[in-house]
């Protein structure tokens, strides 16, 4: 299975997001891994990202928030990061404001590296420390070498 720190690239990480809003988070982040060309249809990408959100909200507490979907829009696992250092309401479980906010996508098809990934970021967030760091690093070169230091 692929590793996170291998899932990212450069263009795929966001380390000042300028929306307020959850709605336009979802926007940047879908504009985001359109210009990086892994999805297809931009606008089908954020309905996916859209719906899944209306479920259930995937702000999970600790200042996190994971959207996800699984849309046949995109080729493979995808993954994306963006940091708002103001925070975006998530609808979040402890009322906090999302400030690492964390893009999961896949094809219907490969439901389970999908669901290994969010796993393994899920896993990965639950450390203190490194939510800290997460916040501190200033290039996104240094967000893909810390994720690749802590992740197991």
């Amino acid at each position: 299975m692929e590793r996170i720190s291998e899932l990212l690239t450069d263009q795929l990480i966001n380390l000042s997001l300028t929306s307020k809003d959850k709605e336009g988070v979802l926007e940047e982040l879908a504009d985001m891994v359109h210009r990086a060309k892994k999805v297809s249809d931009r606008d089908a990408f954020l309905r996916s990202l859209r719906k899944r959100e209306n479920l259930e909200s995937t702000g999970i507490g600790k200042g996190l928030a994971i959207p996800h979907a699984r849309t046949d829009t995109v080729d493979g696992v995808v993954m994306a990061f963006a940091r708002s250092e103001h925070g975006v309401d998530f609808q979040s479980l402890d009322n906090k404001p999302a400030h690492l906010i964390f893009l999961i996508a896949s094809p219907e098809r490969e439901k389970s590296v999908y669901i290994k990934v969010l796993a393994r970021t899920s896993r990965l967030l639950r450390k203190d420390k490194f939510r800290q760091q997460l916040m501190e690093v200033s290039t996104p070169k240094e967000v893909i070498q810390l994720i690749a230091k802590n992740e197991i």
